[in-house]
């Protein structure tokens, strides 16, 4: 059985604007860093303690997690919610600290 877990709305618009990026080049590709997503989300939700505080980032009681097989992409989440809750979707290279410094807790 999946655990589950939920995207905020700002999440979401992130994994939508991630699929456009890609979809770009090519839709299947997009499709395909998409769904990883999604199963490491799941994954997350059975083990929320899998991923790292980084408090050099932000004061948020969030964890991030590096998505393995597309590791330019980082999920940040509580850890602590039912259903675990996914509050960004970003890419690595991109200010995570001023993202989510705009981003509820």
């Amino acid at each position: 059985m999946n655990a589950p877990f939920q995207f905020t709305p700002q999440a979401t618009e992130d994994l939508d604007a991630i699929w456009w990026f890609i979809a770009e080049h090519s839709q299947d590709a997009a499709s395909l860093v998409e769904l990883e997503i999604v199963a490491t989300c799941r994954r997350l939700a059975k083990h929320p303690l899998m991923g790292t505080k980084r408090q050099d980032i932000t004061p948020l009681p969030v964890r991030f997690w590096t998505v393995s097989k597309f590791p330019n992409y980082v999920i940040v989440y509580r850890p602590e919610t039912f259903p675990l809750q996914v509050i960004a979707v970003l890419h690595g290279k991109r200010d995570l600290k001023e993202i989510l410094e705009g981003r509820s807790s």
